[in-house]
Parts: structure tokens; C-alpha cells; sequence
């Protein structure tokens, strides 16, 4: 079974790098690329060498032109030792309508399924720690400044699966 053989719920995608067409790929560096560094005046190097061992996350429009929301899943240790990594987190033409809430929380149910229940961490921008607090991200650094634009590491800490759960709660009984 593939990493990505796990089900995320509509209207996301979840591919590894080796799955994505040539279409899915342009349209995640040209959606990249249209929000991070035009929208947000922020010159920087997008292809860093991590897509490739990452898994991308991402959904279309309603007639299926436009990817209105995106981020990758780096696997730990390929971002941040010991912790599952979560970056580019985006929505495009759909802000306001709860689509970044439902990517997030598919993100992080999928992280789960695929890689038991770890720590997952990311860089927020300090004015969307808010948006990264409701799925259970609590900041783990001081604020700094990632080109040019003021970021605060934050994690969400490792929960149990239902089968550890389980097993706890009949040790417990027995």
C-alpha cells in the first residue's frame, strides 16, 4: 500500500511526488508561486528540494481549472527531527468560505492515519497562529522573521491512536 492509499475526505487529493501529473505539478508551483511570492511580495526560492519526499495535499475548483488549496506533508525528519512537517499551507479565490479549515483538519487526519498519531510541526505566520491554534497548534518558538514576513514555529503535540487508546483503557479495567 502507498503512503497515499489512505482516504482524505472531497474535494482534497492526496498525492506523493512521483504521483502528481505534470499538470497537477505546474498547477501547484504556479498556485505557490501566485500567493507566496506576488500576493505576498515576498521573492523567495520555492523549490527547496523537499517536494520530492513529500506528500501534496491539494483541491480544485468546481470546474476543475484552478487548485484553490494546497500544502505538503513532509515526512519527519526530512523538515524537522523527530516531527511530521506541515508547510506552503494555502487557499487561493476561496478565502472566507472555511476551505483552509477543512485542508488542515484533512491534513492532520491523514498525518495521523499514515503516520500513527505524531508531533507535526510548522512555521505559521504570526497573524494565522489563530487559524493553526483551533487544530490543536500551540507555539513552540519566539517570533522571527522568515523572508521578510513574521513567523512562529508551533506543534501539535503527539496524540494516541483509538488502538493505544484501547489498549490503555483494558489495562486499566483489567
Amino acid at each position: 500500500m502507498h503512503e497515499t492509499d489512505h482516504a482524505v475526505p472531497a474535494p482534497f487529493e492526496l498525492k506523493s511526488f512521483a504521483e502528481l501529473t505534470t499538470a497537477e505539478l505546474y498547477a501547484i508551483l504556479r498556485v505557490r508561486a501566485a500567493v507566496f511570492v506576488v500576493e505576498q511580495h515576498c521573492p523567495y526560492q520555492d523549490v527547496d528540494g523537499l517536494d520530492e519526499a513529500s506528500l501534496h495535499l491539494f483541491a480544485w475548483n468546481a470546474d476543475h481549472t484552478e487548485l484553490v488549496a494546497y500544502l505538503r506533508i513532509m515526512p519527519a525528519g526530512v523538515a524537522y527531527p523527530g516531527a511530521v512537517g506541515i508547510g506552503r499551507v494555502l487557499t487561493d479565490g476561496e478565502r472566507g468560505t472555511g476551505l483552509g479549515g477543512r485542508l488542515l483538519r484533512a491534513a492532520v487526519a491523514a498525518i495521523d492515519d499514515i503516520y500513527d498519531h505524531p508531533i507535526i510541526r510548522l512555521a505559521a505566520q504570526q497573524h494565522a497562529t489563530g487559524f493553526y491554534a483551533r487544530e490543536g497548534f500551540v507555539p513552540c518558538s519566539e517570533p522571527f522573521d522568515e523572508d521578510g514576513i513574521p513567523h512562529v514555529e508551533m506543534i501539535r503535540p503527539a496524540t494516541q491512536s483509538a488502538a493505544t487508546q484501547s489498549a490503555a483503557t483494558q489495562s486499566v479495567v483489567a
